[in-house]
């Protein structure tokens, strides 16, 4: 099994439904920030279930929600039909898309489920789908030096504030027998340091910005931002 085949299917990631819930609220407040004006043209990368999608529709023009499950996108169809501003697509469907079409590409939480050869190929298609004044943000990048400790620390906390504590801690748990860690331990999780990102950004066509505050609850991991070199932009490169 991969990371698309595990995602594909009824995962126990979340701990209960209420922590789903709140995540996937805190993400869509987090993207609704991202958003430039209400005519943007927004595409969420790896969406996930993107339970709040229309709250972040209803903030611009128009917002791909793209994954690279078939039960995801099933679902989001489902969920999302008749909100004539959201289109459901495939990654495969992506490099399909207008060039320079977007404003705004968000990639949250997916990075790490991804190779390095698959990563760079991400930022390419990023960069030629992007609008000259565009924006790409990659969220929730693991540092090398993060353990999971770390991580379960930042869920309790978040459990916490929201409420779910007894679920997240018997949630843990089970995560600790369960198949996501079988395929964490098989495949493993990619981890870069901020230079490494700020140098794949760069390699890729992009001014990088290490974000003030990661996506979503977990502040020990990172977001970082990248617009598209212009030509003053390349003449402080060459300069450097």
């Amino acid at each position: 099994m991969n990371w698309r085949d595990y995602w594909n299917q009824d995962t126990p990631i979340y701990t209960s439904e209420r922590h789903k819930l709140l995540h996937y609220r805190l993400i869509a407040n987090d993207i609704i920030g991202l958003i430039p004006s209400p005519e943007a043209i927004v595409l969420d990368y790896g969406c996930g279930e993107a339970l709040f999608a229309d709250t972040i529709a209803a903030k611009c023009a128009c917002l791909y929600l793209s994954d690279a499950a078939p039960l995801v996108r099933e679902r989001l169809n489902v969920k999302f039909r008749g909100n004539g501003r959201i289109a459901v697509v495939s990654t495969d469907d992506v490099p399909h898309l207008p060039e320079e079409s977007l404003d705004l590409i968000v990639v949250n939480s997916l990075v790490q489920y991804l190779s390095l050869d698959e990563f760079r190929a991400l930022l390419s298609l990023a960069r030629n789908k992007l609008k000259c004044d565009g924006r790409l943000v990659l969220g929730d990048i693991i540092p090398p030096d993060i353990s999971p400790v770390t991580d379960a620390k930042a869920l309790l906390s978040f459990a916490w504030q929201g409420g779910f504590l007894r679920s997240a801690v018997t949630g843990l748990a089970r995560t600790a027998f369960s198949e996501y860690r079988k395929i964490r331990e098989e495949i493993g999780l990619a981890q870069y340091s901020e230079e490494e990102i700020v140098d794949l950004l760069r390699d890729a066509g992009f001014v990088p910005e290490r974000a003030a505050r990661n996506l979503g609850h977990n502040q020990a991991r990172m977001t970082f931002v990248g617009r598209p070199v212009q030509a003053r932009d390349s003449e402080d490169f060459a300069e450097r």
